[in-house]
């Protein structure tokens, strides 16, 4: 099937896929645009369709689809977005006590305990930090599995020592 006879296909299921937007929108308006979104993507992704399935059905899918993620970007950014011009004293007290400024320090003292580690340590602390696996480093470095863990424990004991200020804080 050529682009232009599967174009006049959907097009032909213009009316049909009308009044299914308007079971999912309620509204004229938001119904055409969910129409026009539809043919869109189905004029786009033509060459997904088989032929032989059932084009209506397939339009259908892709409404429904359509419909359901529009539904939930709206959901999301209408729950990020302040809609009156006065911030609830609930938002002031989670954005005083969520203070980036705090977690700077923290990171830089954590930034400052680990560059005090020397190579043998900082390395493999740092690579299973980041999420490497013990005989990973071990293959890497070229040195036993044992001798990793060791290296690993002592950096982590130095650091606990060196961090000894945060110990009972939650960071």
């Amino acid at each position: 099937m050529t682009r232009f006879e599967f174009n006049t296909l959907v097009v032909e299921h213009t009316e049909s896929l009308r009044g299914y937007a308007l079971h999912f929108t309620r509204d004229n308006e938001d119904a055409n645009d969910l129409v026009q979104d539809t043919m869109l993507k189905a004029v786009t992704y033509h060459g997904k369709f088989k032929e032989g399935t059932n084009l209506k059905g397939w339009l259908y899918t892709i409404m429904k689809n359509t419909f359901i993620n529009n539904y939930r970007r709206f959901v999301k950014t209408s729950g990020l977005v302040s809609q009156s011009n006065e911030i609830p004293n609930t938002h002031l007290v989670h954005s005083a006590t969520t203070n980036d400024g705090e977690r700077r320090f923290v990171m830089e003292d954590i930034k400052d305990a680990m560059a005090g580690l020397s190579d043998d340590y900082y390395v493999p602390f740092s690579m299973y930090f980041e999420g490497y696996k013990y005989h990973e480093i071990s293959e890497h470095l070229k040195i036993p599995i044992g001798t990793v863990k060791t290296r690993i424990h002592v950096a982590r004991r130095t650091m606990k020592r060196t961090l000894n200020a945060y110990k009972y804080e939650r960071v």
